[in-house]
């Protein structure tokens, strides 16, 4: 949540490493929001026996990022070093936990670090009510742990399709809108007492304070659901991201996007790059954050690929310089005028998933250097959207609808899309 800046902050955070035959990038920004509420664990080796084994995980800020923050440091030792997680484990054996044990432990890891940040002052007192999603994946060499606690997402992508999926907590879902209900609450267009839009989440302790009502019984639950998996040869990939990235592409979309980047790049951080930024041309406006775990079966890069990708950014850097040079005698067209005519044109080779948002900064990187001096940097429109936009945020603020303003986030969704119907004309 937070309201919108004038235009998007897209400098990214990256990392990369490799370990136990994965190798992982990843990428955040903070595009369109004030701050950046997302976190992120990437552990190839984890500590204390279970070197064999990785752990990667994003989490999802709102309301602030002190919850997602130290949920991305502490996370993982909460889940490793409870007894449930190691209760197979005997002094000085090397032998690894069960499935069970496994699956249970990530759960009391999660109740025990929501009920350990419970006690931090400033939560405790109400100076901060931030709250965060998580969704992760713990992968030991037999099996993949699949963590979910909100509307984050992961997906398993094998064999040349999407095999796996968790499922989002929202509070629409009838089991999530039951026990809401019998924790007193509502369910108010579709968010828990028409406030919050997750009905799962680490911290946000105003939602978890019913008397007589146990941790995953309360308004908001910090129960993750675990889902086990066995690996296969046909393992190809996994993704991580929070809702930033898929409120803009399917698990299918970004899965047949992701592959063909890997086609024809095996940076992984790169990749993750090309995700964020084209999820921010196809109009997001949440702050992005995605991990790429590949296993030694994920795409390769391949000639044919590199070739029909060179060619296809040569054709689009073509098109631009026509399209500008022709609209030259009648003034210089704006960005917004180049995208429509791009887009009303059957371009071949455009990524699978992203289609020409996944080219606009080779189509933004020609119009710079033939109008380098245009007044607006961002999108047209953006200096008029802004503007009213600013007025609007002011006159929300002045509005003071309760003392928690539960119903920011509503004129803030329409601010969206007023932005997005100026972009698109």
């Amino acid at each position: 949540m937070g309201a919108f800046l004038d235009k998007p902050k897209t400098e990214k955070h990256n990392a990369h490493g490799a370990g136990n035959g994965l190798r992982y990038g990843l990428s955040s920004m903070q595009g369109w929001r004030v701050e950046m509420e997302d976190a992120h664990t990437a552990v190839v080796g984890i500590p204390h026996g279970l070197e064999n084994w990785s752990f990667f995980a994003v989490y999802d800020g709102h309301a602030g990022s002190r919850v997602a923050n130290y949920c991305s440091t502490h996370l993982l030792e909460h889940i490793t070093n409870n007894e449930d997680f190691r209760a197979t484990e005997k002094p000085g054996s090397a032998l690894e936990p069960s499935v069970e044990n496994v699956k249970s432990g990530i759960r009391t890891g999660f109740l025990k670090i929501d009920e350990y940040m419970r006690n931090f002052s400033d939560l405790r007192n109400g100076m901060d009510r931030s709250g965060s999603t998580a969704v992760g994946v713990m992968i030991s060499p037999e099996h993949m742990y699949f963590i979910n606690c909100g509307d984050s997402r992961a997906v398993l992508y094998r064999n040349g399709q999407v095999c796996f999926s968790t499922q989002d907590h929202k509070p629409c879902n009838p089991r999530e809108k039951e026990r809401i209900q019998n924790a007193g609450g509502s369910v108010m267009i579709q968010r828990v007492n028409g406030s919050l839009a997750v009905s799962r989440a680490l911290g946000d302790y105003d939602y978890k304070c019913v008397d007589g009502k146990g941790p995953t019984e309360q308004l908001v639950s910090p129960e993750p659901e675990v889902c086990e998996i066995l690996r296969a040869e046909e393992d190809e990939f996994i993704i991580l991201a929070c809702d930033g990235i898929w409120d803009v592409m399917s698990n299918e979309e970004l899965c047949e996007f992701v592959k063909s980047r890997l086609e024809v790049s095996d940076d992984l951080e790169k990749v993750c790059n090309w995700v964020v930024d084209t999820c921010l041309h196809k109009g997001s406006r949440d702050n992005m954050s995605i991990v790429l775990v590949c296993f030694s079966n994920a795409p390769k890069v391949s000639e044919e690929a590199v070739k029909k990708d060179a060619e296809l950014d040569k054709h689009l850097e073509s098109r631009v310089e026509e399209i500008m040079e022709k609209s030259g005698e009648e003034g210089m067209p704006d960005l917004a005028h180049v995208i429509r005519i791009l887009s009303a044109e059957n371009i071949p080779n455009l990524p699978p998933g992203g289609g020409l948002a996944g080219k606009r900064n080779i189509i933004e990187a020609v119009y710079s250097r033939l109008n380098p001096h245009r007044d607006n940097e961002g999108d047209p429109g953006e200096a008029e959207a802004s503007g009213t936009q600013g007025k609007l945020v002011e006159a929300l603020r002045q509005m003071r609808i309760n003392h928690r303003g539960n119903y920011r986030h509503l004129l803030e969704e329409m601010l969206t899309s007023y932005r997005l119907a100026k972009l698109q004309g």
